[in-house]
């Protein structure tokens, strides 16, 4: 999965009331939720450009437990996944060509090019953005990939999960935990779970690998496997 998304949840403090009833108050600023999401994304891309995955993990932590998922998927911002930690994910995950490969949020789809490609298996991807889609189909088609793989332009949180034998998570720990009550309904028992830096509220990970890209950057998987 290619990409990391933010819940926030704001809050105002209003100034204490005067005790003398006749002397005028202050007129209070009002922030509008946007304005205040807006600031708050901007804060937590920084910080992850700045600082890596462990300090967006907490910054979700702190602000995440409102929104829908699906809004939660629309504020992600989108960060690829390295060409390199794609492979080790695949290879974590044991991909065989009888597998059919999940992607939530696709991105330019290397994910799914690279199931589909590399390791024989039928791969699909899902991405709300028109531009990622469009990108992704393009060199699906470009590959003559079309026979093993494809991109759905979906809402994650709108998709059946019944047919995938493995899935690829690259979101923030918010989303994935949105995302937790489908897959559990709808993976079938044996089903693999990676996810990337982030992980599955509630499940206990069956390996947590360490691996440091090309770019010298440290990358944390998750192995998950369904009961």
């Amino acid at each position: 999965m290619q990409r990391k998304r933010l819940s926030v949840l704001v809050s105002t403090s209003l100034p204490r009331a005067s005790r003398i009833q006749s002397m005028p108050t202050k007129p209070q600023r009002i922030i509008s939720p946007s304005f205040s999401v807006a600031v708050l994304i901007s804060i937590a891309t920084l910080h992850f450009s700045v600082r890596g995955p462990e300090c967006l993990a907490q910054t979700v932590s702190s602000f995440g437990q409102g929104p829908s998922g699906s809004y939660l998927e629309r504020i992600v911002p989108y960060v690829p996944t390295p060409q390199d930690v794609v492979e080790k994910m695949l290879v974590l995950a044991k991909v065989v060509p009888d597998d059919v490969v999940y992607d939530l949020g696709s991105g330019d789809g290397r994910i799914v090019i690279t199931a589909a490609q590399k390791f024989g298996a039928r791969a699909v991807g899902v991405e709300l953005n028109p531009d990622l889609y469009t990108q992704s189909m393009a060199r699906i088609k470009e590959l003559g990939l079309e026979g093993r793989a494809q991109i759905l332009h979906e809402n994650m949180f709108n998709v059946t999960y019944r047919r995938a034998t493995v899935v690829t998570l690259y979101l923030l720990t918010a989303v994935n935990e949105k995302l937790r009550p489908m897959l559990e309904k709808q993976l079938r028992p044996g089903a693999r779970i990676v996810c990337h830096d982030f992980q599955v509220p509630g499940w206990d990970p069956e390996q947590a690998v360490e691996v440091i890209s090309k770019n010298g950057i440290s990358h944390k998987l998750y192995l998950y496997i369904r009961p």
